[in-house]
């Protein structure tokens, strides 16, 4: 059993190191992001909470309209035409700063809708610009950082993002700054320069070369990742919008102290899907394999339930070890332990189609997912906005649409596997 163990890890040493690098530096993130949370929890009234959550939430999904989705070719140009890097970054630049207008348009729509009565229109805008121009440009350096095989600098550098952002919160916490305009502050500032950190240390040393017609010819690529990624994230953050429009920031702040703990769980799960991409796009075959497809899904399943489970426990001996407003939302924990694995598995099929390169069939679903999910929750809120009754019936919202998604997903998976 031994020597079975040695031979399968000489085999597949580089996977393995490559993910503990990047575990390593999810662990780390992951302790930073619990410091975080519970410093801003606990500082910002529940409903203020509430409201930077869904702000934070609009960003995220309006940032993946940032180039029109070029972060998609420089990614795959860093995985494999590592020369290109310099010219594919031109070409991303570019498309930021001809994606602005559209930015800017996503950016007030949704603040008129949903944020005008409740949020100053500065405190609005630099929460935008954190996630939108700041955050995003982090994770670009990251991607093309994981794409060239450097996965212990990328997730050096996230972690130096995220340990900028906790450090911001221990201080907002420390001075009893409790107002959202005071944290959009400190949110900004510690945003700025994990970016300029990233650009300036991190980013490769290249040569920025302008040449538009391999932009053109990467151009439906790019724009159908845009358009998955953004309906990724309505299907996945968009439901912080939903409920804030049908339940008020109060319901929506104790949602988002629930989402958030159940999303730190998809720490570890985000690297596994970040490898298995990289090993789909270099060993097509690897979905041959009849049992390769349930043994992963068991797998981030089993992770996600263990994650968030064990917080359960931890909240139900120590109601308030994580802080006073925590310790409001503490029992409703334990009533979503089926909520992390469902989104975490509609995450990776998702990555599953991109590893694919089936990215107008990812757009498709996701756009059926997002639906989905928002007429679900709208129910739901219709329903009753008594939290005692809403939240347990989030775990059947979460599995009719990963139920789903699983049935969209796989005869597609199956159909290309089987042309190769």
């Amino acid at each position: 059993m031994i020597t079975s163990a040695r031979t399968l890890y000489d085999r597949h040493h580089r996977v393995v190191h490559a993910y503990l690098s990047m575990v390593g530096g999810s662990v780390v993130r992951l302790v930073l992001s619990l410091v975080y949370f519970v410093c801003v929890a606990n500082v910002l009234p529940i409903s203020e909470f509430g409201l930077f959550a869904s702000a934070s939430a609009t960003g995220v999904m309006v940032s993946r309209a940032l180039a029109f989705g070029f972060m998609s070719p420089l990614y795959r140009v860093a995985t494999v035409k590592h020369r290109l890097i310099g010219t594919y970054t031109a070409g991303f630049l570019a498309g930021g700063l001809l994606s602005l207008p559209l930015v800017m348009a996503l950016c007030t729509l949704i603040y008129l809708l949903l944020f005008a009565q409740d949020m100053a229109s500065s405190v609005f805008l630099r929460f935008m610009l954190a996630e939108i121009i700041c955050w995003r440009g982090l994770e670009v350096v990251s991607n093309v950082l994981n794409g060239t095989g450097q996965f212990a600098r990328s997730a050096l550098m996230v972690v130096i993002g995220q340990a900028l952002r906790t450090l911001s919160a221990v201080l907002f916490y420390a001075l009893a700054f409790n107002t959202l305009a005071a944290w959009s502050s400190f949110y900004l500032a510690s945003n700025v320069l994990s970016l300029a950190i990233a650009i300036t240390i991190f980013y490769p040393k290249v040569r920025l070369r302008w040449r538009p017609a391999l932009y053109v010819r990467r151009w439906v690529d790019s724009v159908s990742v845009a358009g998955a990624e953004i309906l990724f994230y309505v299907q996945s953050e968009f439901d912080k919008l939903v409920v804030l429009a049908a339940g008020g920031p109060e319901v929506t702040g104790i949602y988002a102290i629930v989402m958030r703990l159940a999303d730190l769980t998809a720490l570890p799960v985000r690297s596994f899907n970040t490898l298995l991409v990289q090993q789909i796009m270099r060993s097509p075959a690897i979905l041959k394999r009849g049992r390769t497809k349930p043994m992963i899904e068991a797998m981030i399943a089993g992770v996600s339930f263990l994650a968030i489970a064990s917080m359960a426990l931890y909240l139900m001996l120590f109601p308030r070890g994580l802080g006073g407003n925590v310790a409001q939302i503490a029992p409703y924990v334990a009533m979503v332990l089926l909520v992390p694995a469902f989104r975490n598995l509609v995450e990776y099929h998702s990555e599953l189609l991109y590893a694919t390169g089936q990215t107008v069939r990812r757009v498709v679903n996701l756009a059926g997912l997002g639906a989905l999910k928002i007429g679900l929750l709208s129910a739901l809120l219709a329903y009753t906005t008594a939290p005692g009754g809403w939240v347990p019936l989030l775990n059947l919202v979460f599995f009719a649409v990963y139920a789903t998604s699983m049935i969209l997903t796989y005869p597609a998976v199956k159909r290309w596997a089987a042309a190769r």
